[in-house]
């Protein structure tokens, strides 16, 4: 004789039901916005792109993905902790918060401390200083996250 077996989602289970579902509707955005103006009027996402991929005459400096290649130990941690406020009770927009504070901080420092191709003579007379990617720290203090609904425009 068949046994009549009936699922039940618990209250906890509804709420994170719910929170799964808010986690996969939104997205956390980390980098450079398009639309803040260098010192010179030149985008900085457009600098960045230049920087992170490399020009004719810029050498690629990739801070943005190095940021995320040198650091997977780090974030595989950091998102395993994430995991366990989740099942904690963290909100999904919380989580995300943190994600984006996290990244910012990895790209702020690869942009400081990246081991890049240095310098030409030239520039470093122009910016007086030899360091790659640092000039008057606008770039990396524009380094910032949204949280969006996934596929958005940010």
């Amino acid at each position: 004789m068949a046994a009549n077996i009936r699922d039940t989602v618990t209250a906890d289970g509804k709420k994170f039901e719910k929170l799964l579902k808010e986690l996969g509707q939104l997205e956390v955005k980390v980098g450079i916005r398009q639309g803040e103006p260098s010192g010179d009027g030149v985008d900085l996402v457009d600098i960045a792109m230049f920087n992170e991929l490399g020009t004719v005459h810029i050498p690629s400096r990739p801070f943005l993905r190095d940021s995320v290649d040198a650091n997977g130990d780090q974030i595989n941690t950091f998102l395993q902790s994430l995991k366990k406020k989740l099942l904690q009770g963290a909100s999904a927009e919380d989580v995300l918060k943190k994600i984006g504070v996290f990244q910012k901080g990895l790209i702020q420092k690869q942009i400081v401390e990246g081991d890049f191709e240095p310098n030409k003579e030239k520039t470093i007379r122009r910016k007086g200083s030899d360091t790659p990617l640092v000039d008057t720290g606008r770039m990396r203090q524009s380094v910032n996250f949204v949280i969006q609904q996934k596929g958005g425009s940010d």
